[in-house]
């Protein structure tokens, strides 16, 4: 059985680091935390599954887009990764209750990205229940994080029915409650014809603003991880485009023409992915210039439409510009940058593209 673990093997039974005490418990908590809020990670432990084990591993999406078990993780002993199909030799169980579970391990497996907006559309698709009810919700730091971006999607909100009066929003909690309870008899009057065009009773106006929040949460969510992806692949282009000087690349045109296509395509996919977000904005602020049930519906349909699609790109690009970010953080020769880009970076990459353009032309 293969493990990866700092590129080294190991043994036929994985025994995961033990975990007792305070700060195991704190450990574990940051874990979950973790997976809550990353494209790559799913913790088995929200899955329903029969065998009490596997609730320590978590799926992870490695660089070339393979969904893998991680059954441990620490600063010491690395990334302890497997191929599905050998975790039940690593936790020595065999039986019909495991291969039930493997075969439901199997179907999430295919999902494009492991973030909690996604996976609520393909656990729905595969009718599974989660078992704990926050597990397919952010962390409360991350949505605290995300409430600068949030403000671009709150503040049409917050002018439509208080108007200019400078009222500010903290959080999508404060925003709800400031709606359930206004005590501005002007905002009175205005939540009525909000209600009014929505078609939907005044004391339905809560519960649409929660699935409203949700559903820009969402696209803060993803907004955020592009905002840091971009940078790294604007940085990963020009590490590249340093070996275009290099003997090795000089010499031989086809590693030219190589790297002149990963550059090409990583520029494509990152603008076309940037405009998808602009669009989005765009029709958004539409909604606000003509608010009604169906153009509520509309745009909502819209954003659930693209999650998958949203999330699977990210999470190609991320766990790809991740790995140059750990490798490369000292540099590197030209012959092992090239090696990285072959074996690592080209892998994949094709497939995030079409992702991408076949989304983008949707979208016309």
């Amino acid at each position: 059985m293969a493990l990866q673990a700092d590129n080294r093997k190991g043994p036929d039974r994985i025994r995961p680091p033990a975990t007792t005490g305070a700060g195991a418990v704190g450990r574990m908590r940051a874990r979950a935390a973790e997976g809550r809020d990353s494209l790559h990670i799913l913790p088995l432990s929200i899955i329903p599954l029969e065998t009490p084990g596997l609730r320590h591993a978590r799926l992870i999406k490695n660089v070339r887009l393979e969904t893998v078990a991680e059954v441990f993780n620490d600063a010491q002993t690395g990334s302890g990764q497997i191929a599905l199909d050998q975790l039940p030799a690593c936790f020595g169980i065999d039986g019909p209750a495991m291969r039930r579970d493997l075969r439901l391990i199997a179907q999430i497996a295919e999902a494009a990205s492991f973030d909690v907006y996604s996976l609520r559309l393909e656990l729905r698709r595969l009718r599974i229940d989660v078992e704990e009810a926050g597990a397919l919700r952010l962390s409360d730091a991350k949505r605290a994080e995300l409430t600068g971006y949030m403000q671009v999607f709150t503040r049409p909100l917050v002018e439509h029915v208080y108007g200019g009066d400078g009222v500010r929003v903290t959080s999508m909690e404060s925003l709800i409650r400031l709606f359930a309870e206004p005590d501005v008899e002007e905002a009175r009057r205005r939540l009525q014809m909000t209600a009014d065009r929505l078609d939907i009773p005044l004391s339905e106006i809560p519960n649409f603003l929660e699935e409203y929040a949700d559903i820009f949460l969402s696209l803060a969510y993803f907004k955020h991880c592009l905002d840091d992806i971009v940078p790294d692949v604007q940085g990963f282009l020009a590490w590249m485009t340093e070996l275009h000087g290099a003997n090795e690349v000089r010499r031989d045109v086809r590693q030219g023409r190589l790297l002149d296509e990963i550059g090409r395509d990583l520029t494509d996919i990152a603008t076309s992915i940037t405009g998808r977000f602009e669009s989005f904005d765009n029709r958004s602020r539409d909604f606000w210039r003509n608010i009604n049930a169906d153009s509520f519906r509309t745009i909502r349909d819209l954003i659930v439409t693209h999650h998958l699609t949203i999330g699977g790109v990210l999470c190609g690009l991320a766990v790809k510009m991740n790995l140059w970010k750990s490798r490369f953080a000292r540099g590197g020769g030209p012959i092992r940058r090239l090696e990285f880009i072959r074996s690592e970076i080209l892998p994949g990459l094709s497939h995030i593209k079409a992702i991408e353009q076949a989304s983008r032309n949707s979208l016309r």
